[in-house]
């Protein structure tokens, strides 16, 4: 069990893609079957659906949904399917890649294993604060934060984990004090693509 300060109070935390439903487990390694190589794993053989590289398309909402309810490694899955498609040297692409680091800590404080959620989140964090000089409020509106403040509160997170509590095996679990996407949810545009491109920047 990780310990730390406090534990991460229950609150509730708002869908961004109510349609969609959670898969059965939350993925952690070695624990239950993998995800999409085991037969019984919740994705196998359900093939990859396309995606398009905007802050506004539903996989990137669907990763703040899996993130925001404890579901990291599969949140790691949706936002790496954007980031393969994404323009290589992009700001959205190195946002990308931080959310995907963040989730990876995600899964290393489930386990218990701190060095290297301390070490995937720090690498998280530079991302983010390379990101706050550039100016660009499709992040913000993205993440409904900047991406200074999510640097901020992604390294106090990390710093001060939280006391896990004793779940069944595939019980999702938040070990982040934060939500992302808040407001995405609520002001997302009906039509994907007509969002400023992050890329521009």
């Amino acid at each position: 069990m990780v310990t730390g300060m406090m534990p991460i109070e229950v609150m509730q935390r708002p869908r961004l893609l109510p349609q969609r439903s959670f898969p059965r487990y939350a993925y952690l390694p070695g624990r239950m079957p993998h995800p999409v190589r085991d037969p019984a794993g919740h994705s196998y053989q359900i093939a990859p659906v396309p995606v398009l590289p905007t802050l506004d398309s539903d996989e990137f909402a669907w990763g703040a949904d899996l993130f925001n309810h404890g579901y990291y490694w599969e949140a790691h899955e949706a936002w790496e399917g954007i980031w393969q498609v994404a323009e290589r040297g992009s700001v959205l692409r190195t946002l990308l890649k931080g959310l995907i680091l963040l989730s990876a800590a995600g899964v290393k404080i489930r386990e218990g294993k701190r060095a290297p959620a301390m070490r995937h989140a720090g690498r998280a964090v530079g991302l983010f604060r390379q990101l706050s000089k550039v100016p660009h409020d499709a992040f913000s509106h993205a993440l409904g934060m900047s991406p200074a403040m999510l640097a901020d509160i992604a390294e106090a997170s990390v710093n001060a984990p939280p006391v896990l509590r004793a779940t069944a095996p595939g019980q999702p679990e938040s070990v982040y004090g934060f939500i992302l996407g808040s407001d995405c949810g609520l002001t997302r545009r009906a039509s994907v693509g007509r969002e400023e491109d992050p890329q521009a920047s």
